[in-house]
């Protein structure tokens, strides 16, 4: 791997240690890092306008990135706000006809955390945080006239609608802490560390200036691709100069604009929350829904696979799709590619009704050597569904999508 770079020319002996510490960390498929990042994203944080540049003591990039992984904030509060911009159509009426599908086939109740991830999926959100080591944890969400709240004290997770007036509980596994290490990033240090888990010597890195976030003074790390092709043009993060916490997460698009990402403290304090902020008991009159499947309320799918599968896949298998996934490239133009073993996507005509429309605004036909398909764009992460159920997927053109058909 080639050595991150800085304002300052890079030792041998610094590009030594940047590729011993990048050796350390699991590697990522660089679309899967980015897709990863921007739904963890959408999953917790927030956009922040930072001010000032603070006047802070010279550091490299590897400093900086030393710094962020040596971070250890155990207890924080704050507010936090979320601005994501992937360039998907209006909805409509589909998002809400959707969740309450799958309302009323029994799949769970609005308390549900996964019934509000299509909610941060576009626009801006305000939450509220708060940490108190790894066992309490509190996010929630802030909406017109009511709030959405999900609480983890020791054992118990609970969610709550305050404008449904429903309640979801779930126990959190024994091992809840080294699960945690596996789960979609949810917090800006989680996502500046898979996206580092992705860096190679397609990627620059450099420290760029400082920032004021949150009113604490940081240093601002820049990652970018060296190749041409990508959707990503650049990741840039606010990391708070004393505690090395990653403060903000910018991700802009190479095609420009408003960023697909902004998120980041708009208030934060590392005092010790008050152990009332994570005590929870269900309001008189509320619905509460039990979840049976411990490992769904935590991140983990693999758990309501387990034993239910009849064609003898294992939950690993599933995952990776019918033939396995591969990769064709390298770095961030690279391309991850699998075979669904049956038909493409349905065109707007067949799937008919508000989801015919929802996929005729996404899709564009394309056609090559390999025959035909759909490729779905987003503003981050591109995919090409051949007709003959191919998928394609990366933060790539549209153009590459279809050479890699062609040349698969």
């Amino acid at each position: 791997m080639a050595p991150y770079e800085s304002d300052d020319s890079t030792t041998a002996a610094e590009a030594d240690d940047l590729r011993a510490g990048r050796r350390k960390a699991a590697r990522y498929v660089v679309p899967v890092a980015v897709v990863g990042v921007a739904a963890a994203t959408i999953g917790l944080v927030p956009a922040l306008a930072d001010s000032g540049d603070p006047d802070l003591p010279k550091i490299s990039a590897q400093q900086l990135i030393d710094k962020i992984a040596k971070s250890d904030v155990q207890q924080m509060s704050g507010t936090v706000k979320i601005t994501t911009d992937l360039g998907l159509p209006d909805l409509g009426g589909l998002e809400s006809s959707l969740t309450s599908g799958a309302t009323k086939s029994g799949d769970g109740s609005s308390a549900d955390p996964t019934s509000k991830l299509t909610e941060l999926a576009t626009g801006t959100h305000t939450l509220r945080v708060a940490a108190d080591g790894p066992d309490r944890q509190k996010v929630s969400l802030l909406e017109n006239a009511a709030e959405y709240s999900l609480i983890h004290n020791g054992k118990d997770v609970w969610g709550y609608d305050s404008q449904s007036n429903e309640v979801y509980h779930s126990t959190a596994p024994d091992n809840a802490a080294e699960q945690k290490k596996d789960d979609v990033p949810a917090t800006p240090k989680d996502l500046t560390e898979d996206a580092l888990k992705a860096v190679d010597d397609t990627t620059s890195v450099t420290v760029q200036g400082t920032a004021q976030v949150a009113g604490r003074d940081a240093y601002r790390l820049v990652i970018k691709p060296k190749q041409s092709g990508s959707t990503v043009g650049q990741i840039t993060v606010a990391v708070d100069s004393k505690t090395g916490l990653p403060l903000k997460f910018t991700l802009t698009p190479a095609s420009g604009g408003a960023a697909v990402i902004d998120a980041g403290f708009t208030q934060v304090s590392f005092a010790k929350p008050s152990a009332s902020t994570f005590t929870f008991t269900p309001p008189k009159g509320a619905k509460v829904t039990e979840d049976s499947q411990t490992d769904h309320a935590n991140g983990h799918f693999e758990g309501s696979l387990k034993g239910d599968d009849k064609t003898g896949k294992s939950d690993k298998d599933l995952g990776k799709g019918p033939d396995g996934l591969n990769v064709i490239g390298k770095g961030w133009t690279s391309i991850a590619t699998f075979d669904t073993g049956g038909q493409g996507m349905p065109s707007g005509s067949e799937a008919g009704g508000q989801f015919g429309g929802f996929l005729d605004s996404l899709g564009d036909k394309v056609s090559g050597k390999f025959g035909s398909g759909t490729v779905f764009k987003t503003r981050l992460i591109n995919a090409l569904i051949t007709d003959d159920g191919k998928v394609y997927v990366g933060a790539v053109s549209k153009d590459a999508l279809v050479k890699a058909a062609n040349a698969g």
